[in-house]
């Protein structure tokens, strides 16, 4: 999480760190998730951070707040679910062209990827709605509402 921390802080990308130290990305994510990482990777990402080996050895950051807020890793989070959401548009829209393209070219007569298109449409609105909360059946008050019922007490 520390490394993760410091890339955002320095407003990187996961593949801009990996360039910067040399290391790939699958480490710089396994890292990021907090699994243990080699000397020569850390002394890397240390040097590329500009900070002593051993804040990263130790766990601490330069202003020595080595966990994430609440806020943070919310909106961490919600950006990974933006992501995810146009990963999903993309991966729809692509799939939709080759569709209609393999229906105009194999029964032009009958156009049977708008079947798809609409049934596949669905679940990407209803994503699009949840990541952007235009509208969540099960937001926040209601995962409150099950924590609460689950523990017995109010939070």
């Amino acid at each position: 999480m520390i490394v993760r921390k410091l890339r955002l802080k320095h407003a990187w990308s996961q593949e801009q760190l990996s360039q910067f130290s040399g290391l790939s990305i699958r480490t710089i994510q396994r890292i990021e998730r907090g699994q243990n990482a080699g000397l020569e990777s850390l002394k890397s990402l240390a040097a590329v951070f500009e900070i002593p080996l051993s804040e990263l050895q130790e766990g601490k950051t330069m202003d020595n707040s080595d966990k994430l807020s609440e806020q943070e890793i919310s909106v961490i989070e919600h950006v990974k679910d933006i992501k995810d959401f146009y990963t999903h548009l993309i991966n729809y829209a692509v799939v939709m062209a080759g569709l209609f393209i393999l229906n105009y070219f194999t029964n032009p007569e009958y156009i049977w990827a708008w079947w798809v298109a609409m049934g596949w449409g669905i679940g990407v609105l209803s994503h699009g709605l949840g990541v952007f909360e235009v509208y969540s059946f099960f937001g926040a008050d209601w995962e409150k509402k099950q924590i609460e019922k689950r523990l017995g007490k109010k939070l």
